[in-house]
């Protein structure tokens, strides 16, 4: 039996999300059927994250296990072969040791959230951002960022089906800059809850408004309170950059 570890990079606009479900064409599941098309084996894909219907992904990791020993750039061409035209692209393969798991082997994941502001509505962009008319202070909403950095209760920003044994996260980064007519966001963490990243940037998007204040956000926080959230931005303009393993 051999392990094999894969980068990917999806455009989550069409799926239904990571995660296989009973209907529907998810990341896992059209992954999977890569993998018996070419292999004839049918193992199961342990992802790093689970991302939403619609979030996309710059380079996801997962892992499976084959009976047969492969080349590894053969197991990505293939796989970018039997996936079309699926929007997944297989970017790297790799055999890894029976312990690597993609999940439980993570130490840092890292998110990006881009904000378009400007009063034309995207085209090329269209499900890759969230859209305002309105403009944004990135500066203070860099400023109120900083109040959710280190070890919290996340309760307020915990979507109420999350799974997760413990609202209580570590969140080591949350830089907001401009980018041209852009807002992007990026937020580093050994993990999240679940819409815990597009419930901290809709609340940030108040205070980039003029709605609320650092102080505002820092209550929103300290609360522990789901109905103290501000609105959860949509799951297009968020964006999984990149799992840091050891």
């Amino acid at each position: 039996m051999s392990r094999y570890r894969i980068t990917i990079e999806y455009d989550g606009t069409p799926f239904i999300g990571w995660q296989r479900q009973a209907e529907g064409v998810s990341i896992q599941g059209a992954l999977e059927t890569a993998i018996r098309r070419f292999s004839g084996e049918a193992p199961g894909v342990r992802g790093a994250g689970r991302t939403d219907a619609g979030v996309h992904a710059l380079g996801q990791v997962a892992h499976f296990d084959l009976e047969k020993t492969w080349e590894p750039g053969r197991i990505r061409d293939a796989m970018n072969f039997h996936l079309r035209p699926n929007p997944i692209a297989v970017l790297s393969a790799a055999r890894v040791d029976d312990t690597f798991d993609a999940r439980f082997s993570a130490v840092k994941r890292h998110y990006e959230y881009r904000i378009l502001t400007r009063r034309s509505p995207p085209i090329l962009q269209r499900n890759r951002v969230w859209w305002t008319m309105r403009d944004l202070d990135a500066g203070a909403m860099h400023e109120a960022a900083q109040v959710l950095l280190g070890k919290h209760d996340f309760t307020t920003f915990r979507a109420a089906q999350c799974q997760a044994q413990s609202p209580v996260k570590t969140l080591d980064v949350f830089d907001v800059s401009r980018q041209g007519e852009e807002i992007v966001c990026r937020v580093s963490a050994r993990s999240f809850l679940h819409h815990q990243v597009r419930s901290m940037v809709g609340s940030l998007k108040l205070v980039g408004e003029g709605k609320w204040t650092r102080q505002d956000l820092a209550d929103s926080l300290e609360a522990a309170d789901r109905e103290a959230c501000g609105p959860v931005a949509p799951a297009a303009g968020l964006y999984l950059v990149r799992v840091d393993y050891e």
